[in-house]
């Protein structure tokens, strides 16, 4: 009589049905397969796996966080006491956990052993590669327990949650604004060191934020995918698209926490909240003056250079700043669009409106 036999999904090996019930105890040679989800620590045993998620006598004095070996405690205590007992060769640096350095020491050598087998890309760590493998998978297995939205990864979820608590753990040193994730905090602290670590292979151009630079790339390509239905105009990005379609809506979503003021676009509300705090973030080289906006600090530079970049397309007059060429346009196009309230006279300028009320005091 022939044996049957059962084949593992994991390696491929065959047992006979008489040992299936402990098929899935077995040990895979040179490879450990199954890895936790928190720490990233791997096993050749799922049964061992499932040991180390549940079992965990060992609890912290400190914390009270639990441990399923005394070992794992003990190095978990070195966080409290900023014991670091490993240290890189290469660059010194010192970590807690020796895992840590194994995995920072792959920075020098860019060993990355973990391959997507989808689209061939390589990571460090293999739970990298995990939550990147629910990019192709689109598995959210994290959801919120106030509004129910899904997420890839339990990160993602822990920073979503701040959204309902409103919780601001990290503030700038500088100016005391409050952020609810650590590396937003980071890149508003470039506001202040100027720093711009992110270059265009093309023009050399630098920004402060990735975010930014990828926008910027678009005026290489000249790439415009999004238009708008009611005028035809094209943009390069979405949330661009958004914004402007609020011009033909009159749409102010953003309002004001001080003076209820509303908002067609979020950057225009924070430039008013400074009218609030009187903070003045962007000050010149030359002469060390401040703004509350940087368009105002690039168009004040311009009286340090006497670089005059905007012209009238009728006479050729050259101007500095732009609003100065919209009032000098009125000089061609006669327009008055301030009206004195005593006679009805219209004048092209305020400060001729101004003048000529005094005419109505005497």
């Amino acid at each position: 009589m022939s044996k049957t036999f059962v084949t593992c999904c994991v390696c491929g090996k065959q047992f006979s049905q008489k040992c299936l019930p402990n098929t899935q105890f077995h040990t895979f040679a040179n490879e450990k397969p199954f890895f936790c989800d928190v720490c990233s620590k791997e096993y050749c045993k799922k049964n061992i796996l499932n040991l180390h998620a549940k079992q965990k006598p060992y609890s912290c004095d400190i914390c009270k966080k639990k441990f399923p070996k005394e070992c794992d405690l003990i190095k978990h205590f070195c966080m409290h006491t900023n014991d670091k007992l490993y240290s890189c060769d290469v660059c010194d640096k010192q970590f807690s956990y020796k895992c840590d350095l194994i995995k920072h020491f792959r920075t020098h050598t860019n060993e990355k052993p973990y391959s997507c087998d989808v689209c061939n890309k390589i990571f460090f760590q293999k739970c990298d590669l995990t939550k990147h493998f629910r990019t192709h998978t689109n598995e959210k297995p994290y959801s919120c327990d106030v509004c129910s939205k899904e997420f890839s990864q339990k990160s993602h979820l822990n920073t979503h949650y701040k959204t309902h608590t409103n919780e601001k753990p990290y503030s700038c040193d500088v100016c005391t604004k409050q952020f609810s994730r650590k590396d937003v905090l980071n890149k508003h602290f470039r506001i202040h060191m100027n720093e711009k670590p992110f270059s265009c292979d093309v023009c050399g151009k630098e920004f402060s934020q990735k975010s930014d630079l990828n926008r910027h790339y678009q005026i290489h390509t000249n790439e415009k995918p999004f238009s708008c239905d009611v005028c035809g105009k094209k943009f390069s990005w979405k949330s661009i698209l958004i914004d402007h379609c609020r011009i033909h809506s009159n749409e102010k979503p953003f309002s004001c926490d001080v003076c209820s003021k509303t908002f067609s676009w979020k950057r225009s509300l924070k430039e008013h909240y400074l009218t609030h705090t009187n903070e003045k973030p962007f000050s010149c080289d030359v002469c060390h003056k401040q703004f509350s906006r940087k368009n105002n600090l690039k168009e004040h530079f311009l009286t340090h250079t006497n670089k005059k970049q905007f012209s009238c397309d009728t006479c050729g007059k050259e101007f500095s700043h732009k609003s100065s060429l919209k009032l000098h346009f009125r000089t061609h196009t006669n327009e008055k669009p301030f009206t004195c309230d005593v006679c009805s006279k219209s004048f092209s300028f305020r400060h001729h409106l101004n003048k000529h009320y005094r005419t109505h005091a005497k």
